[in-house]
């Protein structure tokens, strides 16, 4: 799903505060339940222990006193009466027996009691007591009227075999739910997710260091290693990781040099090349030879140039890029190309040597490639330099717009030295660039060639 966070925090706090909250919502629902059920049967009991002590108190009364005693003990919520019959027939349901054996449980001698119904309603007006009447004003009687429940009719035999019947309403239970103890729990929720998130977060953290690290390897080797801290897991990884950097950078170290040991001893037997053949009378033999010769030095010099693309001993310095492009731009048009500069942007930090070959490599490439006609568009953004460098040439097929930066690889298949170089041109631009913190790409022009975008970080 979208909504759910894609980060492994996100999802780790996501997991925390999710079942901390279906734990607090089910013991809140479980705390509130069982305190309702816990007033039903205090009420219950309260209902049964007044019923009982009703019966116990009549039947040790005389019996031409019992009516008096009924008036007085006739007040809301209980109305007695000695004047109904025994009714055939009780209430049999669960609760009723239940009622029973509550108040059998509460009388001091055994007495033949029944239910006769247990009914939720609110009160009535004939429920009162007789010859009762509310006190006060109407609208300060209707607000002090309690609302009521559970209705209670019960009758019981008195030891004379007088009948006695009993109608108790219990009150409405609370409605209200436990603010306080809810308010308690949701604090505890919140002071856990927050202490959850932070133990997340201090775990995750070395895991998003690491990820980092890894995106910056390609770019730059030298970056300083990982600190190895955190958990056992955590450590190793950083452990491994800083290995492998090492082994990565002594291992193109060692190609490097192997590269450019190789293309520096190449150079003497091609000037003693060079020497021999002005010794030899001119012919074309001797011009081919002239060009080979040639096309061999310059594949030495791009190889050493590629090889220094990503070194950092030359010193970053404030540049203008305008007047770099500038430069380019009477290079290019030299050569027979018409380019177009457009926009400016702030001097930036950067090896001046390095980035005008890598940005000479992409204009020149738009010569080439691009039918002379080339537009240089510079754009400066908060945090970095944009380069556009459009041509309209025939373009370049979306497979085939990585895979030109890898080094010697050239669309062209003839491989011949009059339509292009030695296919290093991309990726010495792209190595500079990446040296410099930024990144080389090719997309295509709207109206057809292709746009080489130079991102170049500021620092």
């Amino acid at each position: 799903m979208k909504l759910l966070p894609r980060s492994l925090f996100g999802q780790i706090v996501l997991a925390l505060v999710a079942g901390l909250v279906v734990a607090h919502v089910v013991g809140a629902w479980l705390m509130v339940d069982e305190r309702t059920r816990f007033g039903e049967r205090l009420r219950g009991q309260y209902a049964a222990q007044r019923v009982a002590g009703y019966i116990t108190l009549l039947d040790g009364t005389a019996p031409e006193e019992r009516r008096r005693v009924v008036r007085a003990l006739s007040v809301p919520p209980t109305r007695l009466s000695l004047d109904e019959p025994w009714q055939a027939g009780g209430d049999a349901s669960p609760d009723a027996a239940a009622f029973l054996r509550r108040v059998a449980r509460e009388l001091e001698r055994p007495a033949e009691l029944q239910v006769l119904s247990i009914r939720r309603a609110p009160p009535r007006a004939e429920e009162r007591p007789q010859g009762e009447r509310p006190h006060g004003p109407p609208h300060r009687e209707a607000h002090a009227a309690p609302r009521f429940l559970v209705l209670v009719s019960a009758q019981a035999r008195l030891a004379d075999g007088a009948v006695l019947t009993i109608r108790q309403a219990l009150p409405e239970p609370a409605r209200d739910w436990p603010l306080r103890v809810l308010g308690l729990l949701a604090l505890l929720a919140a002071v856990v997710a927050l202490l959850s998130g932070w133990a997340v977060r201090r775990l995750t953290r070395p895991l998003s260091a690491l990820a980092e690290a890894a995106d910056g390897l390609a770019r730059n080797l030298d970056q300083p290693p990982l600190e190895e801290k955190g958990p056992q897991e955590v450590r190793r990884a950083a452990r491994s990781f800083n290995a492998m950097q090492r082994a990565l950078k002594a291992h193109l170290e060692t190609r490097a040099q192997a590269l450019a040991g190789v293309s520096h001893d190449l150079r003497l037997p091609l000037t003693r090349l060079r020497l021999r053949l002005e010794q030899l009378p001119e012919n074309d033999a001797r011009a081919a030879m002239q060009r080979d010769i040639e096309e061999m030095d310059a594949m030495v010099g791009g190889t050493l140039d590629y090889l220094r693309a990503g070194s950092d001993t030359e010193q970053a310095v404030r540049l203008n890029l305008v007047a770099l492009l500038d430069g380019l731009a009477e290079d290019a048009e030299a050569a027979g190309a018409k380019v177009s500069l457009h926009g400016t942007a702030a001097p930036i930090m950067a090896r001046p040597q390095a980035l005008r070959r890598c940005l000479a490599n992409l204009v020149d490439n738009a010569r080439r490639y691009g039918g002379g006609a080339v537009d240089v568009t510079l754009a400066d953004k908060p945090s970095s330099v944009e380069i556009r460098i459009e041509d309209r040439g025939a373009g370049i097929p979306a497979e085939e717009r990585e895979r030109v930066f890898e080094p010697y690889v050239r669309l062209e298949a003839s491989r011949a030295r009059h339509t292009g170089g030695a296919g290093l041109g991309l990726a010495i631009a792209r190595a500079v660039a990446r040296a410099h913190g930024g990144e080389v790409a090719l997309a295509p022009r709207e109206g057809g060639g292709t746009t080489a975008v130079v991102t170049l970080p500021r620092k």
